[in-house]
C-alpha cells in the first residue's frame, strides 16, 4: 500500500500497490520531459539548429560578407571551455523548449574587454524578476544581473511578460498526459497474464480439477509435451479445446489515440509527423521545416547573440540553416555546376558544396564554352574576328 499527496492540495490518499501505476498517471500534471515523443521532436530541433555553422557576418556596400577572425572562431569553434559547440548550443535550445518554460539564459564572461567564455545557465537556477520600469532582472544562483548583461534567448513570449518566454508547456500539458497513460496502459495489456491463446474446457464435477494443484496435474498429464508442434492426445469425453482470439490495442483503440496525439505534438513543434514515427519521409515535407522551425530558432538566436555580443554596427551572426536542405549530391553538382559556367560561383565555392578541399586555379570566375576568364571575355577570337570585319 501506498500513501500520496495530490498536487499543490492538502489532500491524502491511500491505494493497493497493483494500482499505483494507473494513479500516478491519472494526474493533473505530467512533466513535458518524461514524454518520449516530445523529447524526440524536442531533440530533433536542438540537433539540427546546433549543426549549423555561424557566421560573423559584415554589411559593406557591394553585399553582406562573411568574416574571419579570432571572434568569429570563438562563437563557432570554443563559445565555452567545458563544451564544444554543439553541444553547447544544444544546451542553448533544449532549454527554452522543454527545460526553461521558453526561456535559455548565456551569461557572457568577459577579461579585459575581451570575450573569454559564454557560458550556458541551466534553467534551474534562473529566475527573472520584473522592475516595474519596462524592463527586468536576470537572477542567476542569487545574483542579479540586469536584462542587457546576459544572452536571454525567448521562445514563445508570454501574454502579460513580454520579454519573458512561456514555451510550449500548456500547449502539450494535456497531450503528454495522454501519451504516458496510453505508453502505461500498453505496458500492462502486454504483460497481463489474462490473454491465454486457448481455452479448455473440463469436466468442472470432477474433484481433481477444482483445485489448482489439480488443474496444473491435468496440464501435465494431457498438454505438456517434449518437442514443439507435438499433437495433444486427449478423452473426448472430458476436454473441448477452443481456440479464441485476444483483446488487442486495436480493440482499445489505443493506437489511433496515441497517433492523434502525435500529431497534436508534431502540429505544436512544428516537426515533420515521420520524426514521430506517423506517416513517411518527405523531402518537401522536410524542407519546409527548415524554413519554418528551425530558421525561426535560428533567428531568435542570432539576433539576441548580434545585440548583446556585437558592438560594430556593421556586424552580425548568422546561422547557415540553408546547409541542412534535402539536397541530394548530384542535385548539388547541378545546380552549382551551372553556376560556375555562367561565372556566377568560382570552381573553389563549388568544391567547397561537394566536401571538397579547394585547389589552386579554380578561383577565377569563368563563363561560356571555353571557361574563361570574365574579365577576358572580350578578347575572343570570335568576337575580334567580328570587329575587323
Amino acid at each position: 500500500m501506498k500513501l500520496f499527496k495530490k498536487r499543490n492540495k492538502g489532500t491524502y490518499a491511500f491505494t493497493l500497490n497493483d494500482a499505483w501505476n494507473e494513479v500516478i498517471c491519472s494526474g493533473d500534471y505530467v512533466r513535458l520531459s518524461d514524454c518520449p515523443e516530445i523529447i524526440a521532436g524536442c531533440r530533433a530541433i536542438a540537433d539540427l539548429v546546433s549543426s549549423m555553422t555561424i557566421y560573423l557576418m559584415s554589411n559593406t556596400e557591394k553585399g553582406d560578407k562573411r568574416i574571419k577572425n579570432e571572434l568569429s572562431r570563438k562563437i563557432d569553434i570554443n563559445p565555452y571551455k567545458c563544451m564544444t559547440r554543439k553541444t553547447w548550443m544544444d544546451a542553448i535550445v533544449m532549454n527554452p523548449l522543454l527545460y526553461g518554460k521558453g526561456n535559455s539564459v548565456v551569461l557572457p564572461i568577459t577579461r579585459d574587454g575581451i570575450l573569454e567564455d559564454l557560458q550556458p545557465i541551466p534553467a534551474s537556477q534562473v529566475r527573472f524578476e520584473d522592475d516595474k520600469n519596462g524592463a527586468y532582472n536576470v537572477i542567476i544562483n542569487n545574483k542579479e544581473f540586469s536584462y542587457s548583461e546576459v544572452c536571454h534567448f525567448v521562445y514563445n513570449p508570454d501574454k502579460e511578460y513580454l520579454w519573458k518566454g512561456q514555451g510550449i508547456t500548456a500547449a502539450l500539458n494535456d497531450v503528454a498526459g495522454n501519451l504516458k497513460q496510453a505508453a502505461a496502459t500498453e505496458k500492462e495489456f502486454m504483460s497481463s497474464k489474462w490473454k491465454p491463446s486457448i481455452i479448455v474446457k473440463v469436466d468442472g464435477l470432477i474433484d481433481e480439477f477444482a483445485s489448482p494443484d489439480g488443474r496444473q496435474k491435468l496440464l501435465d498429464d494431457y498438454f505438456k509435451t517434449n518437442r514443439a508442434g507435438e499433437p495433444w492426445l486427449i478423452p473426448s469425453d472430458q476436454f473441448q479445446v477452443e481456440q479464441i482470439r485476444p483483446l488487442s490495442l486495436s480493440d482499445l483503440a489505443i493506437n489511433t489515440n496515441v497517433e492523434m496525439d502525435k500529431k497534436t505534438v508534431a502540429a505544436v513543434l512544428g516537426v515533420p509527423l515521420y520524426l514521430l514515427g506517423v506517416g513517411p519521409y518527405k523531402s518537401t515535407e522536410w524542407n519546409n521545416f527548415i524554413s519554418t522551425k528551425i530558421r525561426t530558432i535560428a533567428e531568435i538566436i542570432q539576433q539576441e547573440m548580434t545585440k548583446k555580443i556585437l558592438i560594430s554596427p556593421n556586424w552580425y551572426f548568422k546561422l547557415n540553416y540553408a546547409s541542412l536542405y534535402a539536397y541530394d549530391i548530384q542535385t548539388i553538382a547541378s545546380v552549382y555546376g551551372g553556376l560556375y559556367t555562367k561565372g556566377i560561383v568560382d570552381g573553389n565555392e563549388v568544391r567547397d558544396k561537394l566536401s571538397m578541399s579547394p585547389r589552386e586555379g579554380l578561383d577565377e570566375l569563368v563563363m561560356l564554352e571555353n571557361y574563361i576568364p570574365v574579365d577576358k571575355a572580350g578578347d575572343q577570337k570570335k568576337l575580334i574576328q567580328e570587329e575587323d570585319d
